[in-house]
């Protein structure tokens, strides 16, 4: 055996190890409490002034951090589930490669993306992250250990998981696809005045496939800014967005951009449309060191600052393309809150935690998200729940990451109550991670 066989095979018997470690610690917890994960990087879910997660018992994953093996032949990675992206993207480019599909912010790690379902702006093309992964090792509530691919006996736990929010039990390994990357991406920025030119510019780059980035900045119903972006292996200079510069105000004042492609993933990691500080003064002090990991500590300790009554808005909106127009006449109309970052979805896979009735609704391929971030809500209205019974009109869906107002019938009725039960039949037989509509809608916003 060489030196790298001998050093992966040791990396996979130091994670069987932990995995046989948190596997007892399952097995030995009173059923009767409550679980949450207590993990190293922070929790990218929108924090919440009466969480009740906070006073659960813990599992401790904090050491399932490494990644075991790259092959840069297969293209393929395998990398324990608290790997974060910015450790992942740098330990990738040694070989030319990265993953498909990055999130925005640094912090955010492998196993979060699958269960709180990322995307970005490689998913016009390819999905989500999740749509790149070939197997999952998952451990359940009672101790045991599965190992789920999409064509195996444990094919639907390995399609629940996604989108499960941590609910089918602890993600320990994932096994997932890799993309040649180069060593800077150009962007070119194209801007519209009516969403109508925007849809047909952005399914003109998908149709004739000459992309390898792509989202784009609602700044106002009359301008509307699509970056393209493509790898290049030269450029005249790079741009960085981690301090005084904005990334989506960019998009408004130029015409292009290179950015070191490190750089350009995580070019919303100081906030996509809500970077703060807000001032210049503020950045100039502080926003070398408050990024979006150091915002998201501060409100989880600070939570009994955070408003309960009329939360801030942070919601990503998943809107099938036919209907975007609909949507944001209607947006225009009732929140009129810009700008909005747009990243176009491809629908690749008609995912099982979804009802079969939201599927049958909808013949569109491709998805708008429409992530309204930092909005204050005003007045009367709870503009959360009007925002969720407007995408139940459209045949649209949201991110369980934020406040949700849903009924519990209302709930089933998106998401798929048969397939999630058969699989916490297996993997959470006791439902000491809670299911999916408690931990969400009740536990999450404060709620017995």
């Amino acid at each position: 055996m060489g030196h790298h066989a001998q050093v992966v095979h040791a990396a996979f018997q130091i994670h069987a190890t932990k995995v046989a470690r948190v596997a007892r610690d399952l097995a030995n917890h009173d059923p009767s409490r409550p679980i949450s994960l207590r993990k190293k990087s922070v929790s990218h879910q929108v924090p919440k002034a009466r969480d009740l997660r906070r006073g659960d018992d813990k599992i401790d994953v904090t050491d399932l951090t490494e990644i075991l093996s790259i092959d840069p032949a297969k293209r393929i990675c395998i990398a324990e589930s608290g790997v974060t992206f910015v450790e992942l993207v740098a330990a990738t480019l040694r070989y030319g490669l990265v993953p498909i599909v990055v999130p925005e912010l640094k912090t955010i790690t492998i196993g979060g993306a699958v269960s709180g379902c990322s995307i970005e702006s490689m998913s016009f093309r390819y999905g989500g992250f999740h749509d790149t992964c070939l197997e999952y090792e998952l451990i359940t509530a009672t101790g045991e250990v599965l190992t789920c691919t999409p064509d195996n006996e444990h094919r639907l736990v390995f399609q629940m998981i996604h989108g499960g929010f941590g609910t089918v039990g602890v993600l320990s390994k994932l096994t997932f696809r890799l993309i040649p990357a180069k060593r800077y991406v150009k962007l070119t920025y194209e801007t519209y005045t009516t969403i109508a030119d925007y849809q047909a510019a952005i399914a003109r780059h998908a149709e004739a496939n000459d992309l390898d980035f792509m989202d784009g900045i609602i700044h106002s119903p009359t301008r509307y800014v699509l970056s393209a972006g493509r790898f290049v292996d030269d450029a005249p200079y790079s741009n960085r967005y981690d301090w005084m510069k904005v990334y989506y105000r960019s998009t408004a004042e130029r015409t292009e951009d290179y950015l070191l492609t490190p750089d350009y993933f995580f070019r919303y990691d100081r906030g996509v449309t809500n970077v703060r500080p807000k001032s210049f003064v503020g950045r100039l002090l502080f926003g070398k060191w408050m990024s979006s990991t150091q915002w998201l500590r501060l409100g989880n300790k600070l939570h009994w600052l955070l408003r309960d009554k009329k939360p801030t808005i942070t919601l990503d909106v998943f809107v099938p393309v036919s209907k975007v127009a609909e949507f944001l006449d209607w947006y225009e109309r009732e929140l009129g809150f810009y700008p909005l970052w747009c990243v176009p979805y491809r629908r690749v896979h008609d995912y099982e935690w979804l009802a079969p009735a939201f599927w049958k609704r909808l013949d569109d391929r491709m998805f708008f998200d429409l992530a309204i971030y930092g909005m204050r809500q005003h007045g009367d209205k709870n503009y959360h729940r009007m925002v969720e019974q407007k995408l139940e009109e459209l045949g649209g869906i949201k991110t369980l990451i934020a406040h949700n107002y849903y009924s519990e019938d209302e709930f089933w009725s998106i998401w798929n109550k048969r397939d999630y039960d058969a699989v916490k039949a297996i993997t959470d037989p006791k439902n000491v991670f809670r299911d999916l509509y408690t931990k969400t809608c009740k536990a999450a916003m404060g709620k017995r």
